[in-house]
């Protein structure tokens, strides 16, 4: 029986119910399929494509065309899971009008269902902007790689009082100013927990601990594919590299022995045809 597609509302109903929510990344049309087919919730075609697919030091170079035609190949490849498209860095920072142009680019150009972007309390307005004018927003806060620098690294927010206030204030302002859904990367797992038991909208961990209503890894690191670095919270399902590789180094020495192609990979031609020629 085909499965009906992810929704916001349905998304809502798990946290109600206390079922757990699944989110991954994905950022081209295999990954998107997969992804679909294991039955994952949402899909996140988040910036740091610009690391794992592109080659970037960090996600901040991501342009808003990169992005779009990266979630173009993922709306063609899933049909279940709700998809989420990330707004790259500076391009709901200029202006309301930047905000309202760019993400509107990805329901209308690129087929994603919402948009998420980072950020706490300073960007709740441009939240309820985006809302007010029938975009869905995933928000982000804790860890916000595009700001890393600002936050002096990659490393866990939120762990000192004053820093835990503030995200929980942060997170009670974009529930307030209309998001569906609050990612947090890299917090204490007592503040996920606390975040998530006083908002009515789902909260999706990354590095934030247990109780979060769902977790989100980024592909890449689950499969082994990405190996400049794996971060602490990231489990690493299967390690794909290796194996890539040790195809690749069997499939030069078959080309190099004459190995490959083989006659099962041969179009023959008729020997009587072949003496017209």
């Amino acid at each position: 029986m085909e499965r009906r597609k992810m929704t916001i509302a349905a998304l809502h109903k798990k946290k109600e119910n206390s079922q757990k929510i699944t989110m991954m990344t994905a950022y081209d049309y295999p990954t998107a399929g997969l992804v679909d087919q294991a039955g994952i919730d949402t899909i996140l075609v988040g910036d740091s494509l610009g690391m794992v697919m592109l080659g970037y030091d960090a996600t901040v170079p991501v342009t808003m065309d990169e992005m779009i035609h990266h979630c173009k190949a993922v709306s063609r490849g899933a049909r279940y899971g709700l998809i989420i498209g990330d707004l790259p860095f500076l391009s709901y920072h200029v202006s309301m009008e930047d905000s309202i142009r760019n993400a509107g680019r990805f329901l209308k150009e690129a087929a994603c269902d919402a948009v998420k972007l980072e950020g706490g309390t300073e960007m709740a307005g441009v939240v309820r902007t985006l809302v007010d004018r029938g975009i869905p927003v995933c928000a982000h806060i804790g860890l916000t790689p595009q700001t890393a620098t600002k936050l002096s690294g990659f490393g866990v927010q939120g762990k000192d009082a004053e820093g835990a206030r503030r995200l929980l204030q942060s997170a009670r302002d974009l529930e307030a100013a209309g998001a569906f859904m609050i990612v947090m990367e890299c917090i204490p797992d007592m503040l996920a927990a606390r975040i998530t038991r006083e908002l009515k909208i789902p909260t999706i961990g990354i590095g934030a601990g247990k109780d979060c209503d769902g977790q989100v890894l980024v592909y890449h690191d689950m499969v082994g594919l990405f190996e400049r670095f794996t971060p602490k919270f990231a489990k690493q399902y299967v390690n794909l590299g290796p194996r890539i590789k040790e195809a690749l180094k069997q499939y030069k020495a078959d080309v190099e022995s004459g190995a490959f192609p083989g006659p099962e990979h041969i179009f023959a031609m008729d020997p009587e045809e072949a003496k017209k020629i």
